[in-house]
């Protein structure tokens, strides 16, 4: 194998549409690039996204001698790319609100049985961060919770889901990602902790399940100042890849990194001279998930930096084995089918029982309910760039019966006196808000409707922070995530017909 088709083992990247461009595959033709990530844009059905991943095989086989690992962020509830007509379980604070980590197993292996049917081999799951910090715009309910252990014991219910269906699981973000109030998707974050304080708190999910053998661990794009002196993130330094990952906690796995055109690397550093550093400080496969220009670019970047020594050629060698044995044991034939009745049912269940009243008691809605909150929106960058045309206030309006009022995410005084003058006389409200503790507007609206001394319940659709100091006359519900699947759950709990069994998993 000369030199760029080692390179090319070692580069993940994608492509626009439903179908390879011609672009992409001469990115796989010229430089042996042989590893692809999916994103909702890529997919439209199972039957379409089968056939795109064994085409991507019969390519990278037929360029490079070796299959291809595709991979996808499939995390459940927030996070998720597949199509309607499979099994989208729900997110990782949802499960964790079950109180029981059987139910992360369990979602584990929906998803893997998922994801083994198409032709995936990697799911960039689960998140181990802890999300300690109520403001982080980005982890927040794709985190198991706000305490070490409990992100721990979730975990590697998840790992366990993952290895019984042959599923590459993969820990995020290292080495935490859950005490920042930045998106490292288009900035460049700081945790300014001392390696005693990240061992205490970030990096106990990590240590328990390299210690339980996960295959693969994602690197974050974040500055933890007190562990590397140079201004460069994890991704990018050999102190925290090699000194603090491979050496101090044994890390044997492969080691990917984020995608290298997000904010933080493409603005601050470069896509091209980020890949190459990255791989210097020890990572195994280096993301470049949407522009070939740039893994161009990076390609011949890395080139530079093994002829004038940057790139060690035994590390070179050393990740590019890995990969192959990887390969050799992941890419498999599918096996089984995707979206049968047995796992919708399977994952209903696990999603009825995440349901959480939080505060309150939940009051009948009268004759003449009213449904009011924002619709979705792309709440960072990770998320899909479509965007659901279903709004809650429609949706349960439209199951429930009543009237439905849809607002923007962050409503302005005007449009709150709107909302206000439209409600009156309804027998009950049914506001949902999305992340609304990061959005003055959305909160602002519930206590001016709060207010008006009509039942009310509220819901949040993602984050549960908006939960927080409702009046005790509010009925407070986490739902999770702004799914179709989840507003269907909902019908239920909210018109009184079955009570709510999920416990808050974190501290409000």
């Amino acid at each position: 194998m000369n030199l760029k088709e080692k390179i090319g083992q070692r580069i993940m990247s994608g492509f626009p549409g439903p179908e390879m461009n011609e672009e992409f595959i001469n990115l796989v033709k010229e430089y042996k690039v042989s590893n692809v990530i999916l994103f909702k844009h890529n997919i439209v059905d199972k039957k379409q996204l089968k056939k795109l991943c064994a085409d991507i095989q019969t390519l990278v086989k037929a360029e490079t001698g070796h299959p291809a690992l595709i991979g996808i962020d499939q995390e459940g509830g927030v996070i998720t790319r597949l199509p309607s007509d499979c099994v989208n379980v729900p997110g990782a604070m949802a499960i964790a609100s079950t109180g029981d980590p059987g139910y992360a197993e369990k979602a584990a292996e929906i998803t893997g049985r998922e994801l083994r049917a198409l032709g995936i081999q990697i799911d960039y799951a689960p998140v181990a961060d802890v999300n300690n910090n109520p403001l982080n715009p980005i982890i927040g309910a794709r985190s198991y919770g706000d305490t070490p252990e409990q992100v721990s014991r979730y975990c590697l219910a998840t790992l366990k889901g993952f290895n019984n269906t042959g599923i590459i699981a993969t820990a995020k973000h290292f080495p935490g990602h859950g005490d920042t109030a930045n998106d490292s998707h288009v900035s460049l974050p700081m945790i300014d902790k001392s390696l005693d304080e990240l061992y205490e708190m970030e990096l106990v999910p990590f240590k328990a399940l390299i210690e339980a053998c996960i295959p693969s661990i994602m690197t974050t794009h974040i500055l933890f100042p007190q562990i590397e002196k140079e201004k460069v993130p994890a991704t990018m330094s050999r102190r925290i890849i090699t000194g603090l990952l491979k050496q101090e906690l044994g890390f044997k796995g492969l080691i990917t990194s984020d995608c290298m055109e997000m904010g933080a690397i493409a603005e601050y550093y470069g896509t091209a001279k980020g890949v190459a550093a990255a791989m210097a400080a020890g990572v195994d496969m280096v993301m470049i998930s949407h522009t070939v220009s740039k893994a161009v670019e990076a390609i011949k970047e890395v080139e530079k930096a093994v002829e004038d020594g940057r790139i060690s050629m035994n590390e070179m060698d050393e990740s590019v084995d890995k990969i192959l044995v990887y390969k050799k044991q992941y890419c498999l034939d599918p096996k089984g089918e995707a979206g049968t009745k047995e796992a919708f049912d399977a994952s209903e269940d696990i999603r009825n029982k995440t349901i959480t009243l939080v505060s309150g008691k939940i009051p009948p809605l009268g004759d003449k309910p009213v449904f009011v909150g924002c619709a979705d929106y792309r709440s960072g960058m990770v998320s899909n760039v479509e965007i659901n045309d279903t709004t809650s206030a429609g949706f349960m309006a439209g199951r429930v019966g009543g009237d439905s009022y849809v607002t923007t995410k962050d409503p302005t005084d005007e449009e709150i006196a709107k909302v206000v003058d439209y409600v009156k006389g309804h027998t009950s409200i049914v506001v949902n808000t999305y992340n609304g503790h990061l959005y003055d507007g959305q909160m602002k609206l519930v206590k001016t409707m709060s207010d008006m001394n009509i039942p009310m319940i509220l819901i949040a659709l993602r984050n549960p922070y908006d939960l927080k100091d409702l009046p005790s006359h509010v009925a407070g519900i986490a739902a999770w995530d702004y799914s179709n699947e989840t507003l269907a759950a909902l019908v239920p709990f909210v018109t009184g017909k079955v009570t709510p069994t999920g416990k808050m998993p974190i501290k409000l």
